[in-house]
């Protein structure tokens, strides 16, 4: 495998948008042969939105998923479509006003229903976008936006994450577990995390009080309790770590589906709640994670580098399982 030269990559610089741009498509559900490079217009920027220049981006679970069609119900046909979520760049068209001016070093979270950041331009509402300063690199940046607001949100909002938690993060070692154990240690909560034995080292270097290697232990077996379950993994259901919640405690899940649709449903006025989460787009939200990166409460890891040019391979990673961190994509176009 290889891979592209990360100081050059990093020093893209801001560049005219013209009437055509590379970007990588499918035409079709499929495996990971169906992502194509090939060139598409640059997209339109309508008004309340910028033209972002995409420097970097990174792959998530929802991002092959929805190229394999799990998804085809919410999105029917609407091909060719350009995937991925997560942007790292430049602002390069405002519009002429706004909070925005061009040459800005941004982060964007792009809608579910539209994605397009596996290209050279993407289209973003400014609610969704923020500035990042200087210090902070556009290939970790770009491992930020759906992954870290996935964890935030699930935190806050869903589970009411309070000081003094007791809060367990069921793969604590992925993209999505390694903010949320960050992000609750931040939070002044106590947090036990579950992974692979191999992975515990890493696990309390993000701040875990606890380790649990789900090969020797089930967790909800292990005669503990906690105040928050999040199940960043999609591995386990509600009713199976039900018992393992504090009475008034809060289940989340990263797994969207019909089932977890229900259990969200019923369980809402019971002392024990679950809920499945898809996480929102939000400009604030990721202020605040950038605000934890530069108190140093916030790393980023990265399991790999892809350029935009071998965006398959990079769901075929994400796809086998990546034991620590985010996937990153490299735009090698520009």
């Amino acid at each position: 495998m290889t891979t592209i030269d990360m100081p050059n990559a990093q020093s893209i610089p801001l560049r005219p948008a013209g009437p055509t741009m590379s970007a990588v498509t499918y035409e079709d559900y499929g495996d990971a042969s169906v992502l194509n490079p090939t060139t598409v217009d640059v997209p339109h920027r309508r008004p309340g939105q910028l033209l972002l220049q995409v420097v970097a981006s990174s792959v998530n679970p929802i991002d092959y998923r929805m190229r394999q069609g799990e998804m085809r119900a919410v999105l029917p046909g609407g091909f060719p479509r350009i995937p991925g979520y997560d942007v790292a760049g430049y602002v390069a068209d405002n519009g002429g006003d706004g909070p925005f001016q061009v040459g800005d070093r941004v982060i964007a979270f792009l809608k579910h229903l539209t994605g397009g950041a596996s290209a050279d331009y993407a289209t973003c509402a400014v609610h969704c976008v923020a500035k990042i300063p200087d210090d902070l690199p556009f290939d970790e940046a770009a491992a930020m936006p759906l992954a870290g607001t996935t964890a935030l949100q699930s935190l806050r909002d869903h589970a009411k994450m309070q000081a003094g938690n007791r809060v367990l993060v069921n793969g604590a070692s992925g993209g999505v577990g390694m903010f949320a154990v960050q992000i609750a240690k931040a939070s002044g909560c106590h947090v036990d995390a579950v992974a692979s034995g191999d992975n515990e080292a890493y696990c309390r270097s993000l701040g875990a009080d606890g380790f649990i290697d789900y090969t020797q232990v089930d967790f909800t077996q292990a005669g503990q309790t906690w105040d928050i379950i999040f199940d960043a993994a999609g591995k386990s259901s509600y009713f199976q770590a039900r018992s393992a919640l504090a009475s008034g405690g809060h289940y989340v899940s990263t797994e969207p589906n019909l089932s977890g649709l229900a259990v969200s449903l019923l369980t809402w006025p019971l002392s024990k709640s679950g809920r499945i989460m898809l996480a929102k787009p939000n400009g604030e939200d990721l202020l605040q994670l950038i605000d934890l990166y530069r108190q140093s409460k916030l790393k980023i890891t990265i399991d790999r580098h892809y350029g935009l040019s071998q965006l398959a391979d990079a769901h075929r990673r994400v796809e086998q399982g990546v034991d620590r961190g985010k996937v990153v994509v490299m735009n090698d176009s520009m």
